[in-house]
């Protein structure tokens, strides 16, 4: 184990040549950061073994360690998860490049013609636990946003990550950029964690990618900013106006697609109108598709749930668990979600327009939808490739944040020997 002083010395180096090596990226041509993630792509698809067998170690120390089934889930590689990967690659390697894109522009009286450009961030730090995916997708969006970037990942996908990590750098070198654009930290130590939250000096901006409590941990101990990723605390109302074959579909797919991901339903609430009419057919089917439905009053009448404890709404269970409550039409669900959501993801079903106008007018989650399963919400089916996190604040970034929302702005002022009266 090292100790504190080696974890300080550790980031210092790595900050320093992840510094050196986000100056080189920011005039980087776009078509080197396309040709590096590509022979990225191919790198990962090449060493499928090896990734494979990587996260077999993993998910043998995961079990060992007493991971829950949906962190063993986030967790797993297979052939699939990585096709996705390489999909992934491709589909960041193939956007338009964000760096200098002119946002906007205007001339001035005084002769002045100026421009917002795009521009890179700098140095990221990526803080992220179980999901060996992230090491593809935060290294892809960051270099093709022309930021440098540290990635720390999570000790159960340690060999997993350096698998994956090992593809990123045969990219970088194929295409003649600098390998330090993407590190890994080499070690479990949590102390580097504490390091990089304070290391000012080379990161411009860190982003954390887990659970409540890592989350926690670093907006109460980071120097360098932070683009906060919270709790998925994601909600579904069926309205009274809700088609009931679709409400159906959607409840189900948002609970038990993937129970591990941010994305996933932790509350359904049900109008009293739709309860009415139709019973308590969504509690019904996610019972029997083995989901453990916490609730409360009309909806215990359900064989198979049982009753909610304070603290169910508003949790995060990552699992076959879900809350469950009866609303007074779309106030009561906007009540609800104010009081307990995490500004996340929310989604109506309704047929009624008005009805889903004041749902998303009245309402700042940073994903808003209407009649679709809140398991959307992920960059890659936003069209940005891969995501490096949801985030839920407000300022810079907030939703997917992909490649674009990894950029800043500069002003670009062009005159003719123009003077100020």
């Amino acid at each position: 184990m090292t100790d504190a002083f080696d974890a300080k010395s550790l980031i210092d180096t790595m900050g320093a040549a992840a510094r050196a090596a986000a100056a080189e990226l920011a005039y980087a041509p776009a078509p080197a950061k396309e040709a590096a993630l590509n022979a990225a792509a191919d790198a990962v698809s090449a060493h499928l073994t090896e990734i494979l067998a990587a996260n077999a170690e993993d998910m043998a120390f995961g079990t060992e360690k007493g991971l829950t089934p949906a962190m063993l889930d986030r967790l797993k590689l297979d052939e699939g998860r990585v096709a996705s990967i390489v999909a992934g690659l491709r589909a960041v390697a193939a956007q338009p490049d964000p760096v200098g894109t002119v946002i906007t522009e205007w001339d001035r009286p005084t002769g002045l013609h100026i421009q917002r450009v795009r521009t890179p961030l700098g140095v990221i730090g990526v803080i992220y636990e179980s999901r060996p995916n992230v090491t593809a997708d935060a290294g892809a969006l960051c270099l093709k946003a022309g930021n440098a970037v540290i990635l720390r990942g999570g000790s159960e996908s340690f060999h997993s990550s350096r698998a994956i990590h090992a593809c990123m750098v045969e990219g970088l070198r194929a295409a003649g950029l600098p390998e330090a654009a993407i590190q890994l930290v080499p070690t479990r130590d949590r102390a580097v964690v504490t390091e990089m939250l304070h290391a000012v000096a080379y990161i411009d901006v860190i982003v954390p990618r887990g659970g409540k409590g890592l989350v926690g941990l670093v907006q109460r101990e980071a120097r360098v900013p932070v683009f906060a990723h919270l709790e998925g605390i994601c909600h579904i109302y069926a309205d009274g106006a809700a088609d009931v074959e679709k409400a159906r579909r959607v409840v189900l797919n948002a609970k038990t697609r993937r129970t591990g991901i941010c994305g996933a339903m932790e509350c359904l609430l049900i109008d009293r109108a739709f309860y009415e009419a139709h019973g308590p057919v969504l509690v019904e089917d996610l019972v029997a598709a083995g989901v453990e439905v916490r609730t409360e009053g009309d909806l215990l009448k359900v064989p198979g749930t049982v009753p909610a404890a304070p603290d169910d709404f508003g949790r995060e269970f990552l699992d076959m668990i879900c809350a469950a409550k009866i609303v007074d039409g779309v106030d009561g669900a906007i009540a609800h979600i104010r009081r307990y959501g995490s500004n996340h993801t929310e989604s109506i079903l309704t047929e009624d327009d008005a009805v889903a106008a004041r749902f998303f007018q009245r309402l700042d989650s940073a994903i808003l939808m209407r009649n679709a399963s809140t398991q959307f919400a992920d960059g890659g089916e936003f069209g940005m490739g891969a995501e490096i996190g949801i985030a839920t604040g407000k300022l810079h970034a907030r939703g997917p944040v992909g490649a674009e929302q990894l950029t800043s702005f500069k002003y670009l002022v062009t005159g003719d020997g123009t003077c100020r009266k």
